[in-house]
């Protein structure tokens, strides 16, 4: 197996990813969005844990009339940030995307929240219209930015900056499998073991740098990894998608093994601090899998999320705010090695 030519969840062809963060002092929040193709993509949704922030889920059950949506938003800002839907609701219903009503069409467009609120020292910034319509517009087919961006701006993971993570999976056939994370998590995706990330244990080969760490660093890496954990609610988001057809019940079940991909990046990853929102998506432009191409498709699918999530803590800056700061894993690993 081999990534696609960007590595991202861009490589599932019909998909588009933007970001938009927040600008000015107090700020430290953003917003990420994944745009369907025209016609919608099949949706599922699989959340874990307590504290997940969400808006569109129910449409998501398979029983529900609605079949496809048009956009997924992750965002900060707790459910206050869930606002920005609105503006991209309002890109999508100017290009006559959305379920067709009479007088007009509804865009769909599920949510899901990490709650970043005051991180950046001011808790009444966050997310509303005015960064989902940026967003939107930001959005490409081309390589996705990752780390430090979007709804990844204001995410903590284990003590450490969280962020955007993406990564891509070619299957045998030419279809492809994806996942986009943010990675916003009381648990700490390193190993205390060793200092490297558990998600890169699933890289393709050269996927990842080397990790090695020398000892003379090692103790400051693993004391950021091992900030005790706190009660404060946080909750990792992914999207999972591929271009083979499923239903929703299908992409449900692939959310899922999105699940399977978090946990083994980030231990612990539903306790009662820790919440999961992971989107099935199916642009429905390949074949409908048989069942060993299902049963590979699920593992990938694991795969790609934990990849996702050794990317997002690579790529993060370190971060420093009015309320705190935030090391970042790559600074550290790089300041170690130089040690």
């Amino acid at each position: 197996m081999q990534t696609g030519p960007n590595n991202a969840l861009t490589d599932v062809p019909g998909l588009r990813v933007g970001h938009a963060s927040l600008a000015g002092r107090g700020a430290l929040s953003g917003t990420t969005v994944v745009v369907a193709p025209p016609d919608g993509a099949v949706a599922g949704v699989d959340l874990r844990g307590w504290t997940p922030g969400t808006r569109e889920t129910d449409l998501l059950d398979p029983g529900r009339m609605v079949q496809r949506v048009h956009a997924v938003v992750l965002t900060g800002g707790s459910a206050y940030g869930l606002a920005a839907v609105d503006g991209v609701m309002a890109r999508l219903e100017a290009e006559g995307c959305g379920f067709a009503v009479p007088g007009g069409v509804v865009p769909i467009v599920p949510a899901a929240a990490i709650c970043d609120l005051g991180r950046g020292g001011d808790p009444g910034v966050h997310p509303d219209g005015s960064a989902g319509a940026p967003a939107f517009d930001a959005a490409s087919t081309g390589p996705v930015a990752q780390g430090s961006v979007g709804a990844g701006i204001g995410a903590v993971a284990g003590g450490l900056k969280g962020g955007v993570g993406t990564a891509s999976t070619v299957l045998d056939g030419g279809a492809v499998v994806a996942a986009l994370v943010v990675v916003d998590s009381a648990g700490s995706g390193v190993d205390p073991a060793t200092g490297t990330l558990r998600g890169a244990r699933a890289g393709l080969p050269g996927e990842f740098p080397d990790e090695a760490v020398a000892e003379a660093g090692r103790s400051a890496l693993l004391a950021a990894a091992a900030t005790p954990p706190t009660a404060d609610p946080a909750t990792t988001l992914a999207v999972v998608a591929t271009d083979l057809a499923l239903d929703k019940a299908g992409c449900a079940r692939l959310a899922a093994m999105g699940h399977d991909g978090l946990t083994r990046a980030i231990p612990a990853g539903h306790t009662g601090s820790d919440a999961g929102v992971i989107f099935g998506l199916s642009t429905a432009a390949g074949p409908a899998p048989g069942m060993l191409d299902l049963f590979v498709l699920h593992a990938v699918a694991a795969d790609v999320v934990a990849r996702a999530v050794a990317h997002a803590l690579l790529a993060a800056s370190t971060v420093g705010a009015d309320s705190g700061s935030w090391p970042a894993y790559g600074d550290l690993a790089i300041r170690a090695v130089s040690d």
